[in-house]
Order: structure tokens, then sequence, then C-alpha cells
């Protein structure tokens, strides 16, 4: 798998995990660690697959997705919400504002993985 990958984490212990598993799959993976660098990001370098987590400074990563599935011009970015809020209320608010993945915190890596291979359609 080649997809590009951006992860936008303020974590940056996950951020470097999730950028290790993901590259050693092929991925070509960048991060933002704000929800307002991700709008900034995605303007101007367009990834295959969005990795977003909920809880982000600046911007949350509710507000980034509905600004991202309202774009035209963005809308079409397959958007994978990663959260440690696991409540079923979360998940729907990502599911009516178009997520197209659902991942809670702690995850798998394998999980991940495959998620990210079907969004990207590999």
């Amino acid at each position: 798998m080649s997809a590009r990958v951006l992860i936008a984490e303020d974590e940056p212990n996950l951020v470097e995990s999730l950028s290790f598993i993901l590259s050693r799959e092929g991925c070509e993976v960048s991060a933002v660690f704000d929800g307002e660098s991700v709008l900034e990001r995605l303007r101007t370098d367009r990834p295959d697959v969005l990795v977003l987590d909920v809880m982000l400074p600046r911007r949350t990563g509710f507000e980034v997705l509905k600004l991202i599935k309202t774009d035209p011009g963005l809308r079409a970015i397959p958007v994978m919400v990663l959260t440690a809020k696991g409540q079923e209320r979360d998940r729907r608010t990502a599911e009516d504002l178009g997520a197209d993945a659902f991942v809670t915190k702690p995850f798998s890596n394998q999980d991940v993985v495959d998620r990210i291979k079907r969004l990207a359609g590999a």
C-alpha cells in the first residue's frame, strides 16, 4: 500500500506510533497537531486518507470533519476518526458528520492498518 496519510493528533507518542506502523506498510505519513493546521494542510497537500483525532486544540475533530464534508473540494477525502471518546454518542456524531471510519483508543495496529488500506482503496 502506498497511500499518503495525514495524521491529525496532538499526542506526539501516538503520532510516532501511527507513523511507524503506517510507514512500515509503505504509507507516506505526515502529521499536524491541531485542528486549524488540518484545514490549512488539506488545502495545499491532499492526502489519500486523513486520520483525525476528536480532541484537538484550536478546533475539534468534529468541527474539522464538518468543514471537510461540507466543502465540495475536500469532501471526497476519506476520514478515519480516532478517539479516546468511545461513547455511542460520539460515534453517531462522527457518522452523522460523514466520517468514513471510527476507531477508539486504545486500538489494534492491524485494525488501523486494515481500515486505512480500505479507505485508500488498496
